[in-house]
């Protein structure tokens, strides 16, 4: 709960003081195990994030609160900034009826020091057992941003995702939603989670219509064995000035190289959870080709490298279970690929992206890589 003497929920409070014990942006390029963070706008907006953002999945699950604030401490020390969090992290199952305790350790842990973060957050999934208790629409948008900003200790939110399409209700209702909670000063930036590239056009052209508050940045999965996005999405954020923050960036750990010693030919262990879809032979085969490129470098590290190097990527969301894994993370900041690691990442990819003989657009065969 909030501290007694706390403002309520929805209403800024006066300016404090920074933080210390927080790096300043120049502080954080010369401190910690690496040769500096990076620091990024996000898309067209003011905001900068650091290249890599702490995901919170597993904090209240498979990371208990003494280890997720010990994570939390060594992330800010290196210089990240933005914290990504959902209202269902934490959660065994997504489809059980009630709200993921990842939320309030975020919020206990940056208690005294959340100005200097940008805080992310997440509304549509089912969070009670109401038919209201779930998707776009503008009740549970509201009560669930009321719930983020009481249990996140916070009077407003940096970003706030909708984490994805919710097809019974009109995208316009969702947008007019957020507007409505931009303008009471609750969230400062709206994303959208998951979502297609047609969508977010949508999106863009409702909100400039109506003069609205519009579009900020997409989350997604992206990553250097999943790049279907180059052939829309990543054009479009271009193109519109959306900022590309990802998610899935080791692929459910399969571009850790640790799945590598099981056959895909048969079922993953029980306690092995891969990502949907990539237990398969050609997933296998391009990260162990991947891993042969990489060669004394580390996986997850050359993995990260890859789309560090991509000017359109706002920031990684790296969800980690131990300040060792967050460690090695961070060393991704100081590799450097050369055009033949890329070259070789690309002639692997197309082994595995979708080939058709015609495609509606023009372009898909020639220059889509």
């Amino acid at each position: 709960m909030i501290d007694d003497g706390d403002p309520p929920p929805g209403h800024l409070s006066p300016a404090r003081p920074r933080d210390s014990s927080l790096p300043t942006a120049a502080e954080s390029v010369t401190s910690g195990v690496t040769r500096g963070m990076q620091y990024r706008s996000m898309g067209r907006s003011g905001l900068k994030v650091s290249a890599l953002s702490l995901g919170t999945l597993w904090f209240g699950n498979r990371v208990d609160e003494r280890t997720a604030r010990e994570i939390i401490d060594r992330a800010l020390a290196a210089g990240i900034n933005c914290l990504d969090t959902a209202d269902i992290y934490g959660k065994d199952r997504w489809d059980t009826p009630e709200r993921g305790p990842a939320e309030e350790i975020v919020g206990r842990a940056l208690k005294g020091r959340r100005g200097s973060v940008v805080l992310a957050t997440k509304v549509c999934a089912m969070t009670g057992p109401g038919v209201n208790d779930r998707g776009l629409g503008r009740k549970h948008i509201f009560e669930g941003v009321h719930e983020s900003l009481y249990r996140l200790r916070t009077d407003y939110i940096d970003i706030l995702y909708l984490h994805e399409p919710d097809y019974s209700t009109p995208l316009e209702e969702s947008l007019e939603a957020l507007n409505d909670l931009v303008r009471q000063g609750k969230i400062l930036y709206i994303g959208l989670s998951n979502y297609y590239a047609w969508q977010v056009c949508k999106a863009l052209w409702y909100t400039d219509k109506r003069n609205l508050a519009g579009v900020d940045c997409i989350q997604m999965v992206y990553n250097v064995v999943a790049r279907d996005a180059e052939l829309e999405m990543t054009r479009l954020c271009e193109a519109e000035g959306l900022g590309i923050n990802v998610w899935g960036a080791l692929a459910g750990g399969l571009l850790s190289g640790k799945y590598l010693q099981y056959d895909p030919g048969g079922p993953p262990p029980e306690d092995v959870k891969p990502y949907p879809g990539t237990w398969r032979t050609q997933y296998f085969e391009a990260v162990s080709r991947l891993s042969d490129v990489a060669g004394g470098r580390s996986l997850p590290q050359f993995s990260l490298a890859w789309l560090l190097r991509d000017p359109l990527v706002s920031s990684i969301v790296c969800g980690v279970s131990s300040v060792e894994q967050l460690e090695e993370n961070l060393r991704a900041l100081d590799l450097e690929l050369s055009d033949e690691d890329l070259n070789a990442c690309d002639e692997i990819w197309q082994g595995l992206r979708p080939t058709p003989a015609m495609f509606y657009a023009r372009g898909y065969g020639i220059d889509f890589k």
